[in-house]
């Protein structure tokens, strides 16, 4: 056993969600939006069946049996208490926030900083990007 080797652990390929619209024609792909809109890392507009919409951060889904018995949790964008919407009143979903993750790696970051060491930068801090532009 190569110790180098331990400490590689292989990566994902991101998927780019930002600006989908997601209608679900099944319980499944619903299912299946709510779990990716779950591991999006910005805000989601969620459209209910009568129409009306919300948007925000959603934190927390819970799976159950029936889609009556599942809900999503949301911090909504503007101030606001937490809702809760059951699967069952959820026509679509759209990824419209910045998805905060998109592009960045540790990688990346190590790479920037070896090309300025290289170039001979003393005191070298890369900041992390601002999050509200």
């Amino acid at each position: 056993m190569n110790v180098d080797e331990l400490e590689v652990v292989p990566g994902f390929e991101h998927e780019n969600l930002q600006g989908r619209v997601w209608e679900p024609s099944t319980e499944q792909e619903l299912r299946e939006g709510i779990e990716k809109a779950f591991d999006y890392r910005g805000d989601v507009t969620i459209t209910r069946k009568d129409g009306s919409a919300v948007e925000g951060y959603l934190f927390d889904r819970r799976p159950g049996p029936t889609l009556a018995e599942s809900l999503i949790r949301l911090m909504p964008k503007n101030p606001g208490a937490r809702i809760a919407i059951p699967y069952s009143d959820i026509a679509g979903l759209q990824f419209t926030g910045r998805d905060t993750a998109a592009g960045k790696s540790w990688e990346a970051w190590v790479k920037k900083y070896w090309e300025k060491k290289a170039a001979g930068e003393k005191n070298i801090a890369l900041p992390p990007e601002d999050l509200d532009s």
